[in-house]
């Protein structure tokens, strides 16, 4: 129960969404306040999100699938919000996991199921195709790891750009990992 986010309602994940523990109620309560509006999905955090990538290559390295539930309410603010023009932003990379293992269009029943999902940037560093994550709120995470690669992905960061921003979060003294600090990528 202590290693839970506010968030947490169906047992499943061998870890929690670390992005999410940042959250309390009352902070939920005050971006609500101020107009940010929520929807949900489900990410149950697998074993693989640990395990380290040992390919030389990332395009080599075989993903670890995730059980993701992604309800109809939640397709259907992901649609509104496009159509509106206005931006999404994802809590944790396991967020953006779900959201972007829709098809395009997305279903409007929502998906469950399982994905294997791989975001990376490609080649010659070019960013990932994202459909449904404008921005990011995400922990610094462990070397090797394929949340890096995803983080890495997004259209402006690039590897180069991130391991700066990790030079300086060590040589700040910032934590890493599940209890760790977190950046705001938008």
């Amino acid at each position: 129960s202590r290693y839970n986010t506010v968030f947490a309602s169906d047992p499943g994940s061998v870890a929690a969404p670390t992005a999410g523990l940042h959250f309390t109620a009352e902070l939920l309560d005050r971006l609500c306040g101020v107009g940010v509006k929520r929807a949900m999905v489900s990410c149950h955090i697998g074993p693989g999100t640990f395990a380290p990538v040992v390919a030389t290559r990332l395009d080599a390295h075989r993903m670890h699938a995730e059980q993701i539930h992604v309800p109809a309410t939640t397709v259907a603010a992901l649609t509104s919000t496009r159509e509106c023009g206005r931006r999404i932003v994802a809590v944790g990379t396991s967020s953006v996991r779900a959201m972007e293992s829709l098809t395009d269009p997305p279903p409007p029943q929502g998906l469950t199921g399982a994905t294997d999902l791989f975001i990376r940037p490609g080649a010659q560093g070019q960013p990932y195709p994202f459909r449904f994550t404008d921005g990011l709120l995400t922990n610094f995470h462990l070397p090797r790891s394929t949340l890096l690669a995803l983080v890495a992905a997004l259209p402006g960061v690039g590897t180069g750009r991130l391991l700066d921003w990790y030079r300086i979060a060590m040589d700040s003294g910032y934590r890493f990992y599940s209890y760790g600090d977190a950046m705001l990528l938008v």
